[in-house]
């Protein structure tokens, strides 16, 4: 099939790109390295060291030339989000010893409930051969049995992912025939998630809060986790007691949001939005002796190359003008993106394209990702067609296109910023050198990253946005698609 009319007009006049030469391997060591540092402390949404992070990149554009494009004529745009965990005071007991929360113990999500009840015990009973009769009412203790869907091998966290897939399917059905409280023993896959992500739980649940959906404490059947050295500690008769409690609070994130204005007076008001978020998961649980998670990867790549692209549109304007979102609170259900997406700093259906990147720099060094480029992701031909041709004119990335499969079980297409967008209907493109064995852990530094991969894709988004940038007419909606998940 050929590439639209679009695309093959904007191939034919923009063969060069006028800035290309402002996007150096110093500047991208220079700012990951910065970005990337300890003194961060991992960046954690809501926290003191995000707005840190945020700060520096605020600077870091102002020291470009980028305009501020926020709130107020600044670089910022806030909102809040809040946070609810269990509360300190929170016991749990079985056969009349206790468990540390956080620690000897983990709760699948932070509830309010009281329970003091005997355990039935169904171990390794798969849940369709367990009587509503048997659980309901009760307490149920179980072993964790393997969930219905597949992992990639060798990605970090496949562990996490099969154990939150096996919990959910195991707790969902015991709780569907009226148990009032689930116990889960660990098996092998999920006891190196439970040892991996002892301090995860303790921070809760965090997303954005508006006025139209509050987060709400969970009055929800506590499912509670054990690893499988507690195993003993579990059997049928067993009491359980549990005295669980909630507390929530807000705290803010923001977003720093810059621009170069366009040149033609026709299409400055229109712009091309680059995209990318500056938080990580901040100080938890130490693997190697290391507890803070950098995210050197994920993201400080991509906000490196943020950095390098506005330099070069600074130096070299397009006719459209270019936007760009170092979106915070990614890691926390996307507060950031869905807080620009649907309360723009910009007027609204002036944002022609987006352009995303999350994770570029790692894997094989000729190979990367374009998600939103095969159906049924893809929602506009053209803004493919345009990045395809950048790709081949300045990058020479062989594309895997497994990863925007519907069926792929990370479902990566619907973890990052351009998500938001997409639902709101704009052209979106999410550019990525996909996931490692590193990725969310303490692990994912600096040294691993491979700096001329980064390089590249930061050209290839360069090269598209320009593209964008200057083409006659703006990249449109495919006919008839729809978001969907």
């Amino acid at each position: 099939m050929g590439i639209t009319a679009l695309a093959a007009a904007v191939v034919g006049c923009n063969q060069s790109y006028p800035a290309m030469d402002s996007i150096t391997d110093e500047d991208l060591l220079r700012d990951v390295t910065a970005l990337a540092h300890d003194d961060f402390r991992g960046r954690e949404a809501g926290t003191v060291d995000e707005l840190r992070a945020a700060a520096w990149v605020a600077e870091r554009a102002r020291e470009a030339g980028l305009l501020p494009a926020g709130e107020d004529d600044s670089y910022w745009q806030f909102y809040p989000m809040r946070t609810t965990r269990l509360s300190p005071t929170s016991q749990i007991s079985i056969g009349g010893s206790s468990f540390e929360i956080g620690t000897e113990v983990l709760l699948n999500s932070p509830v309010d409930a009281s329970i003091n009840g005997s355990l039935v015990w169904v171990g390794n009973t798969p849940n369709e051969r367990v009587s509503a009769a048997q659980v309901r009412g009760r307490a149920v203790a179980a072993m964790i049995l393997p969930p219905a869907r597949s992992f990639e091998s060798g990605v970090s966290l496949s562990e996490w992912r099969y154990t939150r897939y096996a919990i959910g399917e195991r707790s969902r059905g015991l709780l569907e025939k009226g148990a009032t409280a689930v116990v889960l023993v660990s098996d092998s896959i999920s006891n190196v998630a439970f040892t991996n992500n002892v301090n995860g739980p303790q921070k809760g649940r965090t997303r954005r809060e508006t006025e139209a959906g509050r987060i709400s404490p969970v009055n929800d059947p506590p499912v509670i986790w054990l690893p499988a050295a507690s195993r003993r500690a579990v059997s049928q008769g067993q009491r359980l007691r549990a005295t669980l409690s909630v507390e929530s609070f807000i705290y803010p994130s923001a977003n720093i949001v810059a621009m170069v204005p366009g040149t033609d007076p026709e299409l400055a008001g229109e712009y091309v939005l680059f995209s990318t978020h500056h938080d990580h998961l901040g100080v938890g649980a130490p693997v190697d002796g290391d507890s803070i998670y950098n995210g050197a990867d994920d993201n400080v790549t991509a906000c490196a190359a943020l950095l390098a692209i506005g330099r070069a549109f600074v130096k070299r304007p397009g006719k459209r003008g270019a936007l760009f979102l170092f979106h915070g609170a990614e890691e926390r259900g996307f507060g950031g993106s869905y807080k620009f997406s649907l309360e723009p700093t910009v007027p609204e259906g002036s944002i022609v394209a987006v352009l995303n990147a999350d994770m570029i720099a790692r894997n094989h060094p000729d190979t990367a990702a374009l998600l939103g480029s095969v159906s049924p992701h893809k929602n506009s031909t053209e803004l493919v067609d345009i990045a395809l041709a950048a790709n081949d004119a300045v990058a020479g990335f062989s594309l895997d296109t497994s990863w925007d499969d519907p069926d792929h079980p990370e479902g990566f297409f619907f973890r990052s910023d351009h998500r938001p967008y997409a639902e709101v209907g704009i052209p979106v493109l999410f550019y990525t050198s996909m996931l490692h064995s590193t990725y969310h852990t303490p692990l994912d530094e600096t040294e691993l990253l491979d700096f001329d991969k980064l390089h590249r894709m930061t050209r290839w988004m360069y090269a598209t946005g320009w593209d964008v940038a200057q083409a006659d007419s703006r990249p449109s909606i495919d006919a008839g698609w729809t978001y969907s998940r």
